[in-house]
């Protein structure tokens, strides 16, 4: 067997050593020549394999014997300190094939050794080494159940802290690592070393025409900027930070650790694409509110800074996985609730505990057209109308708003935010989207019947079919107007799923049965009629289908919707005049009509009567799903849907996407005027315009529009809703007045002087002529 300094040598081939101990044992023959050691440790306990090693026949040089060796073939002393003082266990010589058993004089007959560097119980208990027992595993410990192996009894359990759970753990581990990485640009360094000799390829790979659509957002994202997206600014010594840092809004790391910062300016709530965030090693005795505004980070480390407090804004964080905070002297509220619970127990926290800070400025009013607004005919002339998705208490979940309070997303709460609001607008028109049949018909209905408002609803079609108290939670579409303003004329619901399945050019188009026929998405159509002025007015509340991946199902469902409300508008042309326009009146002291202070009730005019469809006053107001620029909104404007378009994807449906469509009306958004808002639903990952008044241009005019929302309120605010606006949209409001009607010009007769005058004039253009003729007929002359 030729092993070399692998192989245990035998008794004839030379002389075994025990290893030296440190402490001194009470054998009278130590070997001073265990001190002198050539072998190199090697912590798998194995060497090299030594070239020069002789003939096995021979015995190798003593420095080589492998009992001079700690890490030799039977030894097992592991050079890795574990647990505790300096025990050492002892390699058994054996001979071959030999079981440890037959050695029982080498059991446990060493004396227990004190040292002299005694320390306290719990952390002896900490200091212990652990070695592999190797041959004599079999054997008994050398210590009995009372002990533990460096020499500290058991009955010091009493004296021990609680052990340290995983979420401190992390905490201690993340903060070793960041204190390492004190060097100047520590993070960008490693990543160019770790990318040194990589070479990039292109990520492009033959899909086969397949479409992964959960990498749209992604590359959508990552195609603003691909070049970079973290900076490294860490152990510059900086003490301040240019504001112009925070307009790479594309950034999703950001390393400022181990710098001189005391403070960090609010503008860094500009930075939403943020992830990881490191601010640890420097002065830093508060954070700003505005820190709340990066929902998106999942690390942010604050390790070693001095930091009493935390903002309870803070909360908003609800994506965030780890939190560093050691090293610093947090209150014992804050850093008991992450030691024994974590990072998410922690921002939760703050986000329950949030107090609720002051409600931002009311939103402006803005006034386009100021006249006829005191007199009374001018206000019959004209009329408010409000749109509003309130979020119903189904989708308020905290799966989708994990950013907001518990109270605050609990539809106890929000309804009653939701029915002041619409109390205070006071509008004549109410659309309201996302009703379900519960609240509308056992809350809003009862409440708003006190401000005059009467409505008119349907649920979603899913509704149909379901046990009653199952439907009370399927969302729908109501309508109120003011009783004592409209009397009703009719009222429809179009459904564009079952709507497109019944069309003549539906048979064989697959698409309009597995995309559009599955979502039951309506419009509810209202007909009213001013009692006093007379005017007609078509009101749509519509909500479309939300999802982006759906772009062609919400394409066909405005173009339905215009085609439903197009073949209405010339039914509803043809309801006759309305005879009985008296509003009911109630019999109360202050509304007597008999006496000299009796109130005169004005006297209502005739119905307005219109020749086509398309004359007919019309608004459309709801949740699109769309936002200024897409298809939707462009079918929306421009009255008509181009066969083939690109949003429909080739798909077909019928007569819609191989001829298009068109409509009559001349449709404009009444927010057009100002420009749209900057947005109309407002969460972390979505801000955008959705939401929609239409009008009919050649028939109403717009004077009067509600504004933004507080821009500095928004600055510590990173979504709705929240304790202030009860849902994730806005509501929408427009004051819309009557164009007056172009009427058949008719002359007047002034008597026997305008017809002198008329005769002059005729003989004046007579002798004109003939003047002309006469010159043009001598010039033809002279030419020839």
């Amino acid at each position: 067997m030729a092993d070399g300094t692998y192989r245990f040598q035998q008794p004839v081939a030379g002389q075994f050593y025990f290893q030296q101990q440190t402490q001194q044992h009470n054998h009278p023959n130590t070997h001073q020549r265990h001190l002198a050691r050539n072998g190199t440790g090697s912590p798998t306990g194995r060497l090299k394999f030594n070239t020069d090693t002789p003939s096995p026949s021979r015995s190798p040089p003593l420095n080589q014997s492998p009992g001079h060796n700690p890490y030799n073939m039977y030894s097992q002393g592991q050079h890795v300190m574990m647990s505790g003082q300096g025990h050492q266990r002892f390699g058994m010589p054996m001979q071959k094939f030999q079981h440890p058993s037959h050695h029982p004089h080498h059991a446990q007959q060493h004396p227990h050794h004190q040292h002299p560097h005694s320390q306290t119980s719990h952390s002896a208990i900490g200091h212990q080494h652990n070695f592999s027992s190797g041959t004599l595993s079999s054997t008994a410990p050398h210590f009995t159940p009372t002990h533990i192996p460096n020499g500290t009894t058991t009955n010091v359990d009493e004296e021990i802290e609680e052990p340290m759970n995983e979420h401190w753990q992390q905490q201690l581990q993340l903060a070793a690592e960041s204190r390492q990485a004190n060097s100047p640009h520590y993070y960008a360094r490693s990543v160019a070393q770790q990318t040194k000799g990589i070479h990039l390829t292109s990520n492009q790979a033959d899909t086969n025409g397949t479409e992964d659509r959960s990498l749209a957002k992604t590359t959508k994202a990552l195609s603003r900027r691909q070049d970079w997206m973290a900076l490294d600014f860490g152990g510059q010594g900086l003490r301040a930070i240019s504001t112009g840092l925070f307009h790479y809004t594309f950034l999703e790391k950001l390393y400022l650790n181990h710098n001189k910062l005391k403070t960090l300016p609010p503008t860094i709530g500009q930075l939403k694409s943020l992830t990881h965030l490191d601010v640890s090693g420097n002065e830093l005795t508060e954070l700003p509110e505005e820190i709340g505004m990066l929902i998106h980070l999942k690390k942010l480390l604050l390790f070693d800074n001095n930091l009493h407090s935390l903002p309870y804004e803070m909360g908003y964080l609800y994506q965030l996985d780890t939190l560093g905070i050691e090293g610093n002297p947090l209150n014992d509220v804050f850093k008991s609730r992450i030691m024994q619970e974590g990072t998410k127990a922690l921002i939760t926290y703050l986000k329950e505990e949030m107090p609720v800070n002051l409600p931002p400025s009311e939103r402006d009013w803005v006034i386009l057209d100021d006249s006829n607004r005191d007199s009374s005919k001018g206000q019959n002339e004209k009329f408010t109308a409000l749109s509003y998705n309130t979020l119903c208490d189904r989708s308020a979940t905290h799966q989708q708003h994990g950013y907001a309070p518990s109270r605050a997303l609990a539809w106890e709460y929000r309804k009653d935010l939701i029915l002041n609001e619409i109390k205070g607008y006071n509008a004549d028109i109410v659309c309201l989207q996302e009703i379900d049949q519960g609240s509308y018909h056992g809350f809003f209905r009862e409440q708003l019947a006190y401000n005059d408002y009467k409505g008119v609803y349907w649920p979603k079609g899913r509704a149909q079919g379901m046990p009653e108290e199952e439907a009370k939670v399927v969302d729908g579409c109501a309508t109120f107007f003011k009783g004592s303003k409209y009397i009703l004329l009719e009222k429809n619901m179009i459904h564009f799923g079952q709507t497109a399945v019944r069309r003549p050019d539906a048979k064989g188009q697959d698409d309009i049965y597995n995309r559009l026929w599955q979502k039951d998405n309506i419009a509810v159509v209202t007909y009213l009629e001013n009692r006093l002025s007379g005017e007609r007015l078509i009101v749509v509340n519509v909500h479309l289908y939300w999802d982006p991946a759906y772009k062609d199902v919400k394409l066909i469902q405005a173009a339905i919707l215009m085609e439903e409300v197009t073949q209405l508008a010339e039914k509803y042309s043809k309801i006759p005049a309305c005879t009985d326009k008296t509003a009911f009146r109630f019999s109360e002291p202050g509304n007597s009509t008999d006496g000299d202070g009796a109130a005169t009730p004005v006297e209502p005019a005739p119905s307005v009567q219109y020749s086509s469809g398309s004359q007919i006053p019309l608004i459309i107001c709801g949740d699109f799903n769309s936002y200024p620029g897409s298809a939707v909104y462009d079918l929306m404007s421009r009255g008509r849907l181009i066969e083939d378009h690109p949003d429909l994807e080739k798909r077909l449906y019928g007569n819609l996407s191989r001829l298009g469509m068109s409509y009559p009306f001349n449709l404009k958004s009444a927010y057009g005027a100002i420009g749209e808002l900057e947005f109309t639903n407002y969460t972390p990952d979505f801000v955008e315009v959705i939401d929609y008044i239409w009008y009919t241009s050649n028939a109403l005019q717009v004077t009067g529009l509600l504004g933004d929302v507080d821009k500095h309120y928004l600055q510590r605010v990173p979504g709705f809703p929240n304790y202030h606006f009860p849902s994730d949209h806005l509501a929408i409001m427009a004051e819309f007045s009557f164009k007056s009607k172009k009427g058949k010009v008719v002359e007047v007769d002034f008597g026997p002087q305008r017809d002198r005058d008329r005769d002059r004039d005729r003989d004046r253009d007579r002798d004109r002529d003939r003047d002309r003729d006469r010159d043009r007929d001598r010039d033809r002359d002279r030419a020839t």
